[in-house]
């Protein structure tokens, strides 16, 4: 299926695939200069899915953010860090907001609203 869901794999959306743990250590630090946003996703649930889709068609695109992507059933020991790091519990789908180093927003399942992300950014 690849990065995204069937569903989302002709997305235009530029997200950026976070894979590895050192990654995410990285993105926390870039977070200093541009807002982070990670979109945690569960391939394997259909809520996630619908997030995913509703995050992709309304969620404003800039040069000042960079939204991550999470396969967290393919790169679990990823979302286990982020939890850790970050001190958020788990979720998923899960979106959390980074600026300079610190979480500043954070929704899960239904609460993934475009409206409230964009307000956020």
């Amino acid at each position: 299926m690849g990065l995204f869901s069937k569903k989302t794999e002709k997305s235009s959306f530029n997200w950026v695939q976070l894979s590895s743990e050192t990654q995410l250590l990285d993105l926390i630090e870039e977070s200093k200069e541009k807002t982070v946003v990670l979109f945690k996703h569960s391939t394997r649930c259909s809520i996630s899915d619908a997030a995913l889709a509703r995050y992709e068609r309304a969620v404003n695109q800039s040069e000042d953010v960079k939204h991550v992507y999470l396969d967290l059933i393919q790169f679990s020991p990823v979302s286990n860090k982020i939890a850790t790091e970050l001190r958020v519990e788990h979720q998923s789908p899960q979106v959390i907001i980074l600026k300079n180093k610190e979480v500043v927003f954070t929704t899960s399942h239904n609460g993934i609203n475009a409206q409230l992300i964009n307000e956020n950014l």
